[in-house]
């Protein structure tokens, strides 16, 4: 036996205090994860199960006979509802319409506001005002320039000697174009902001290489930028799908729905029905059929995502 042997068996270790190195199981880790589930369960999860289980009855408001289990005669009644499938076809209209043009304009802005521009901080900060701005601001505001008499939009119309102006947001076929540019207007920052964030991840020496391999502004683009932010762009993009399907607060603020339900979205619809009309079990059937039509959107994406990964 060498001296190291001995020695090293001699000198012994502090006892390592009791709980440390111990990763938390069973009861312990449920303990640590209860704060952050428990306001998802209460705000969350139980309204949801909630409204699953309302739509199955026949509750109203204001109604003294007690509320009945009826089945699935709201939903019977909802697939012949002819008000809420163009409620339904007006919202995927609207989503598209926002979600497309939000993307391109906020990808040209992100490319933009990448380069080494003069007052690009100042820029950048500008391009974000209209996140910061809560979407009531964001009707009020639009509705003032698009007042028949004295909005800024007539105005310059008539300046320009154009014509004298409309009202854009109660003509049949102008309200919903003319709500959908408010839309892209007032979504584009956060879009804008996760599109940057990828491009600036993206090696500048790629760029550098291929520039000296003679390709010029647009095969750069689309061999090395493009593959670099597509990840971040199909989750952008998918969750602006998601975000503007759900709209309800701006076009509610800027038209309620008018003129003719030409911009009554599923939301606002239900809305309608639960709160004006007072049929809580209709609406809850809606709003589970709109909630059915999200999750299979999510799901598709998910599993993109998720053949994405694999075929990497």
């Amino acid at each position: 036996m060498t001296l190291a042997t001995v020695t090293k068996r001699s000198v012994k270790s502090p006892p390592r205090p009791a709980g440390r190195g111990r990763t938390p199981t069973g009861q312990g880790a449920w303990f640590l994860v209860l704060p952050a589930l428990l306001p998802i369960l209460v705000l969350s999860v139980g309204p949801l199960l909630y409204g699953i289980a309302l739509a199955f009855t026949d509750s109203q408001s204001g109604r003294t006979a007690p509320t009945q289990w009826i089945g699935t005669l709201n939903f019977q009644d909802l697939v012949h509802d002819t008000l809420f499938w163009d409620s339904f076809r007006i919202g995927l209209l609207w989503a598209v319409g926002v979600t497309v043009p939000q993307f391109l304009l906020a990808l040209g802005l992100a490319l933009l506001l990448n380069q080494d521009l003069k007052l690009r901080w100042p820029a950048r900060a500008l391009a974000i005002i209209p996140w910061a701005m809560p979407e009531v601001v964001v009707g009020i505001m639009w509705r003032l320039v698009y007042n028949p008499d004295a909005g800024i939009l007539n105005e310059t119309i008539r300046d320009l000697g154009l014509g004298d102006g409309r009202d854009w947001l109660s003509g049949l076929s102008t309200a919903l174009p003319a709500v959908i540019v408010v839309g892209v207007w007032a979504g584009m920052p956060q879009t804008t902001v996760a599109l940057l964030a990828g491009l600036q991840n993206t090696p500048r020496e790629l760029h550098e290489a291929a520039a000296m391999d003679g390709a010029g502004a647009w095969r750069r683009f689309l061999s090395v930028t493009w593959p670099a932010l597509r990840p971040v762009a199909l989750a952008i993009t998918a969750l602006n799908l998601i975000w503007n399907f759900n709209s309800f607060a701006l076009v509610y603020v800027l038209t309620n729905g008018g003129p003719g339900g030409r911009t009554r979205l599923p939301m606002l619809f239900a809305y309608e029905e639960a709160f004006r009309y007072g049929q809580f079990g209709y609406a809850a059937a809606m709003g589970c059929v709109l909630v059915a039509v999200i999750s299979v959107l999510l799901a598709v994406f998910l599993v993109g995502r998720l053949k994405g990964g694999e075929d990497a």
